[in-house]
């Protein structure tokens, strides 16, 4: 603790300053006036003392205890305003700490590569960071406040005790050694708890999601699923249940054994004490002040001991907080400064590789193909081909790790990503069911400009969304979830046209639809497609699905197959060539034949 005690003290500051440099300048000059003047209230208790038991008549004794008593007071009075408006400081500084630990939190997350998202390490230091590590920040900058304050205390008390008596100020430091060890062990224990059962209490966090979520409740019960994870998740708490029961044993017979040696050590220093008047080495008003100062530096210490446990148990936690920021530091994406132009020509892929972490193949290997302004062009292939993570490469959602993405022959590695995503449109496959309004629904699709009416319900009518809009109870303006009051829910298929009608509204120059239409009729199905190819004119759309007919009118067909591009060209082309395509086309083609 005592290594590890000031890096945290400087980190708690540190957010705290840049959280609320005001207050945090007022709370600390308020905890410093503050055991100023506790200092000058326990020397006046001296004063006090050797007034009253001096020889003399009585009214005199207590005409010279007056004055010291009178500092006392005043001294009592300004200690307890101090404290009072360090504390309304604190509760206005705590909760602005939270918050910026928060933000940066999220802003760290939303700004790694999405593959980062696929690590399971950092998904479990993710998972470390946003259930201990964020409030562990402000609960640092709260338990450090209260360290410092208690030191200044402390401070007092011992430069009392070191002017009555050189010997007590050791014995004093003493009793509280074995309840400090006692601390630190317990709250290592703890930590170390927590790091090992992370992963556990993430998938029981998961499952238990799952069993009270909406959308999973008719395959749960379709499937007869509750009894079994049910039972996953009985037997994740019981691991966990298990691993508390065993440390918080742990935890007892060490504090016990700390309480035990602070007690003695106490009684020993009190037993000094009463050795020193015994033997006349000390007067009885002296005595009288000393024993204060004992009883008060005790309780001193015992605070700073649970702070400053706290602030080095907090610490633990915020030094996951802290690697999971350094982590996703190191994990985000490059920002190289350049702009991706507003539009393009021609958009090549040259040699382009890319793997996920942990993956024993690339899902793209050595890809080369090339997109041109105004072209339709498909993707096709079986399920795990590489076509959604293609069209990830070609969103700038993935970086390539060999090879690269030419705009108009230009490296999109040298453009900022978010510049590069501003000239996409992306219609996925299951879109994102966000809890906004209708109008925010489709308006997120340029958050540069505000969403007027008239282009939002214009995008609506071209994804075939306006008509169910409409019809919702506060039309545009419904919170779409059900979660809330006055809130409405959709079926796949209009959250689907929601997404087109979103893309409509980006107006980007290249539109990439993963399986747009997977959860539409067939008519729905039709007029999308209809639209989508109108929204293509001096566009580039980029098609992937498995629906075979709905490729036959694009102007080039790439097949992929297994991360490989293995075949290229037209319908008739590629039917003539008769190779996977031909095969998956007239294998689809055929359910549709009579018998």
């Amino acid at each position: 603790m005592a290594r590890r005690l000031p890096r945290l003290l400087g980190q708690a500051w540190l957010l705290a300053w840049r959280a609320d440099r005001r207050t945090s300048v007022a709370l600390v000059v308020a905890q410093i006036v503050g055991g100023v003047a506790s200092a000058v209230g326990m020397i006046s208790v001296v004063g006090v003392l050797d007034g009253l038991l001096r020889d003399g008549p009585t009214p005199e004794r207590v005409r010279a205890a007056v004055p010291s008593l009178l500092l006392f007071v005043g001294a009592s009075a300004v200690r307890s305003a101090l404290e009072s408006a360090g504390a309304a400081a604190n509760g206005r500084l705590t909760p602005q700490v939270s918050q910026e630990a928060e933000m940066r939190l999220l802003t760290l997350t939303t700004r790694v590569e999405l593959s980062t998202f696929d690590d399971p390490a950092w998904r479990d230091a993710m998972q470390r960071a946003r259930s201990r590590g964020a409030s562990a920040a402000a609960q640092l900058v709260n338990q450090a406040i209260q360290l410092v304050t208690n030191v200044v205390g402390l401070i007092a008390a011992a430069g009392v005790l070191a002017v009555l008596h050189p010997v007590l100020l050791p014995l004093l430091v003493l009793t509280v050694l074995p309840v400090g060890w006692a601390a630190v062990r317990s709250a290592r224990l703890d930590h170390r708890r927590f790091v090992r059962l992370i992963a556990v209490w993430r998938r029981e966090s998961m499952l238990s999601g799952l069993l009270a979520d909406r959308e999973a409740a008719p395959e749960l019960r379709a499937f007869t699923l509750r009894t079994y994870l049910l039972g996953e998740v009985r037997r994740m708490i019981g691991i966990s249940t298990r691993q508390e029961i065993q440390v918080a044993a742990q935890q007892v017979r060490t504090r016990m054994a700390g309480a035990a040696l602070g007690a003695a050590a106490t009684g020993l220093t009190y037993g000094v004490l009463l050795w020193l008047l015994w033997t006349g080495r000390m007067d009885l008003a002296v005595g009288g002040a000393a024993a204060y100062a004992i009883s008060l530096g005790i309780s001193r210490l015992s605070q700073i001991t649970y702070a400053a446990n706290t602030v080095f148990q907090q610490g633990l936690y915020f030094a996951d907080f802290e690697g999971f920021c350094e982590l996703s530091r190191a994990r985000a994406e490059p920002e190289p400064g350049g702009v991706a132009p507003p539009a393009f020509h021609e958009i090549e892929l040259r040699d382009v590789t890319f793997s996920y972490p942990d993956a024993e193949q690339p899902a793209v290997r050595e890809m080369t193909l090339t997109l041109r302004r105004g072209e339709v062009i498909a993707l096709v292939g079986e399920n795990g081909s590489g076509k959604s993570t293609l069209a990830a490469l070609l969103a700038g959602l993935y970086r390539p790790q060999e090879g690269a993405v030419l705009w108009d022959g230009v490296d999109a590695a040298g453009f900022d990503p978010e510049s590069v995503r501003e000239r996409v449109a992306v219609v996925m496959q299951e879109p994102t069911r966000w809890p906004l309004t209708a109008r925010q629904n489709i308006g997120i699709g340029r958050q540069e400009r505000v969403a007027g009416m008239a282009e939002v319900r214009a995008a609506a009518r071209a994804g075939d969304a306006d008509e169910f809009i409409m019809e919702l109870k506060r039309r545009y303006e419904t919170l779409l979830s059900r979660h809330f009051t006055d809130g409405a829910d959709l079926s796949g298929g209009q959250w689907q046209r929601l997404a087109v009608s979103r893309a409509f509204y980006r107006d980007a120059p290249l539109l990439i639809c993963d399986e747009p239409t997977a959860n539409l009729d067939a008519r729905a199905e039709h007029d999308v497609y209809q639209r989508l190819r109108e929204l293509a004119a001096g566009r580039t759309v980029v098609l992937i699905t498995h629906r075979m007919a709905s490729v036959r009118e694009a102007d080039r067909i790439y097949v992929l197959d297994h991360g490989v591009l293995a075949e290229q060209g037209g319908h008739a082309e590629l039917m003539e060539a008769g190779g996977i395509y031909a095969q998956m086309f007239t294998l689809q083609a055929s359910a549709y034949q009579s018998a």
